[in-house]
């Protein structure tokens, strides 16, 4: 079995819909819409699977929207908030090795995004309004 159906196996155990899949590039695009999860990205780049997820546009560039997401950040159990190249886009993003890639492993990270755009929903939601 490949890296690239292994994962597949994994996320479709784990109850998430498949949007799109692309075996050439290794890559999928996946939702769970109740847990707020939509347009994941999971790309199996040679050895390391790479999972993003567009959690909103930054609209302001101050230093207490800096501050609240680093401390935000400081909580997130896997995966870490991370800004596109041009400092626009707030992703998620955690890495994970695929050599010994286990269904735990994959879960945790995605229960880590589940429970912060759970507990955190309110202080994203204050950040994305503002101008």
């Amino acid at each position: 079995m490949t890296n690239f159906e292994k994962v597949k196996s994994f996320l479709l155990d784990l109850e998430y819909t498949i949007m799109h899949e692309n075996p050439d590039e290794e890559l999928f695009i996946v939702e769970k819409n109740d847990a707020g999860i939509n347009n994941l990205i999971i790309d199996c780049e040679d050895d390391i699977l790479v999972i993003e997820q567009l959690i909103m546009e930054l609209t302001t560039h101050n230093a207490d929207v800096y501050k609240d997401l680093l401390i935000m950040n400081r909580e997130i159990v896997h995966g870490a908030f991370a800004l596109d190249y041009d400092g626009k886009k707030l992703i998620f993003r955690d890495t994970l090795q695929l050599e010994n890639l286990d269904m735990n492993e994959l879960s945790g990270t995605l229960n880590s995004l589940e429970l912060l755009l759970s507990e955190h929903a309110e202080t994203l939601i204050r950040i994305s309004k503002l101008k």
